[in-house]
């Protein structure tokens, strides 16, 4: 198992996988209603079963190179996690995606998580442009894809059904040859 370092807080990236099915559900139950805001996954992981059976389907991703799913811990907590909800190595494309509970807010464990994913995608995976869905409402998501130097492509408008609602879905992505540049300029 391996860790990557985010902070000097003791925060750290983690591959997420079913043997964890315990841990991650009791985290999605302390921050259920707070990231079931914009994000399904909550209402998908109810119990243990469907915490197992939602990590399994990553770990077939993972196996099919089709999609990975990380953690992130805090002092040995979890408290969040980014994707690649899907990966198209053939096009070069995937699209990527975050949640934290509400303890893990604003402290810039998202960005910096998928700051090492996207530089895995682009530089080991050949992955040229990665997406970001977001529910139009979702500022604080928002903010992440323009810390991470993405253009905003455009708006899906009401795309999305939750919870009995249509949501706009904005579209932002980031290209190979842009990543890499950034990362240069820093």
């Amino acid at each position: 198992m391996y860790a990557i370092s985010l902070n000097d807080d003791g925060a750290e990236l983690r591959p997420l996988e079913p043997w964890q099915a315990e841990e991650f559900l009791a985290h999605i139950d302390r921050g259920r209603e707070f990231i079931g805001q914009y994000v399904a996954m909550p209402d998908a992981v109810t119990d243990l079963e469907s915490s197992r059976t939602f990590l399994r389907s990553y770990a077939e991703k993972a196996a099919t190179d089709t999609g990975r799913i990380h953690g992130i811990w805090v002092d040995g907590t979890l408290v969040g996690g980014v994707i690649f909800r899907t990966m198209d190595l053939a096009h070069g494309t995937a699209e990527a995606g975050c949640w934290l509970e509400p303890s893990a807010a604003g402290k810039g464990l998202v960005t910096r998580a998928i700051r090492v994913l996207i530089d895995w995608a682009v530089e080991e995976r050949g992955i040229h442009r990665v997406e970001w869905q977001v529910a139009a409402a979702n500022a604080a998501s928002i903010a992440v894809a323009r810390r991470l130097g993405m253009t905003r492509d455009g708006v899906l408008r009401e795309s999305y059904s939750y919870r009995g609602k249509r949501h706009d879905i904005e579209v932002w992505s980031v290209l190979a040859p842009e990543w890499r540049a950034a990362r240069q300029a820093s």
